[in-house]
C-alpha cells in the first residue's frame, strides 16, 4: 500500500480516537487493508444524531482506486443503508485518486439527512430487481465449520443485507453452503468481508478469520437462474429440502455441479 495510504491510516487512528472508534479488522499486503470507524451523523431533524458504523475497505491499489465501504447502523432501515452506501461510492468515485477516508467521513456527516430524506419506505434496490437480473451475479461458497454460530451468522446476515444481496446461507448436518446473488461488485465485496474479518473463533476462543472457505462456483446467473428475494437462513432437515428449494430456483445445476455428495 502506497505511502499516502499509510500516513491516512495513522491520520485517521488519530482523529477516531474515542473508546471503540476505529478497528483495523484485518491487514494484508494482497487484500489491502479492512478497518471499521464509529461515528454518528445528522439525521432528519438536527437533534436526531444517527450512530454510524462504516467499514472501509482499502484495496492494495489505493488511493489509486477507491475504497470499498459498508454501512451498518440500527437506527436505519435496508433501504436506508444502501441508499447511504450508493451515495457514499458515488462521491468515493468523485475524488481525485488520493486518500480520502477522512473527506467521506465528513461528507456523510453533513450530507446524511439529505440522504434520508430522499428515501421512503419503498423496497429496497435489491427487492426491486427483476427475479432474473440483467447483470445478476452469484458466488456459492462452502464453509468449513462455525464456531461461534450466533455471531457468525449475524455477521454474514449483516453484510448480506448491507450489500443488498439475497440468497441462502443452508445447514445441512455438517454441511454449511451460502449462496450469494447480486450485482458483481457487490458480491466481490462481500468476499473481502467474508475473508478479511475475523468472523469467527479458533480453538481456543480467539477470534480469527475464515481460513477454510471453499469457492464452488462464482459467475453471472443463466437465463434459467432465479434470484432469491431476500436473503435467508436455513436449517434442513435432509436434502430433499435443499434440492427443493433450489430446484424451484432453476438452481439444481449448483448443486449436481459442484456438491455432488448432496445431491444424489
Amino acid at each position: 500500500m502506497a505511502g499516502p495510504a499509510e500516513e491516512e491510516l495513522g491520520a485517521l487512528a488519530a482523529i477516531f480516537c474515542g473508546p471503540g472508534e476505529w478497528e483495523v479488522l484485518s491487514r494484508s499486503e494482497t487484500d489491502g487493508v479492512v478497518f471499521r470507524i464509529l461515528t454518528e451523523a445528522e439525521g432528519l431533524t438536527e437533534d436526531a444524531a444517527v450512530p454510524l458504523e462504516l467499514v472501509f475497505h482499502l484495496p492494495a491499489g489505493y488511493p489509486s482506486c477507491a475504497p470499498g465501504i459498508s454501512v451498518h447502523s440500527e437506527r436505519l432501515t435496508r433501504a436506508q443503508r444502501a441508499a447511504v452506501r450508493e451515495k457514499l461510492l458515488e462521491r468515493a468515485q468523485s475524488l481525485p485518486a488520493e486518500p480520502m477516508v477522512h473527506e467521506l467521513v465528513l461528507w456523510v456527516q453533513q450530507h446524511l439527512g439529505r440522504i434520508l430524506a430522499g428515501t421512503g419506505p419503498g423496497p429496497s434496490p435489491s427487492a426491486k430487481s427483476s427475479t432474473r437480473d440483467e447483470g445478476l451475479w452469484m458466488v456459492l461458497l462452502r464453509l468449513d465449520h462455525m464456531r461461534a454460530r450466533a455471531r457468525y451468522v449475524k455477521a454474514v446476515r449483516q453484510w448480506a443485507t448491507d450489500l443488498g444481496l439475497t440468497g441462502r446461507l443452508a445447514f445441512l448436518g455438517r454441511a454449511i453452503l451460502l449462496l450469494l446473488q447480486g450485482r458483481r461488485d457487490d458480491v466481490k465485496e462481500y468476499l473481502v468481508l467474508q475473508k478479511t474479518c475475523r468472523v469467527d473463533v479458533d480453538a481456543s476462543g480467539k477470534k480469527c478469520r475464515e481460513k477454510m472457505l471453499s469457492v464452488l462456483f462464482e459467475g453471472p446467473a443463466q437465463p434459467q437462474h432465479a434470484r432469491f428475494p431476500e436473503f435467508g437462513v436455513r436449517e434442513y432437515p435432509g436434502v430433499d429440502e435443499l434440492r427443493r428449494e433450489f430446484e424451484a430456483a432453476g438452481l439444481q445445476g449448483l448443486l449436481s455441479g459442484f456438491v455432488p455428495e448432496l445431491a444424489k
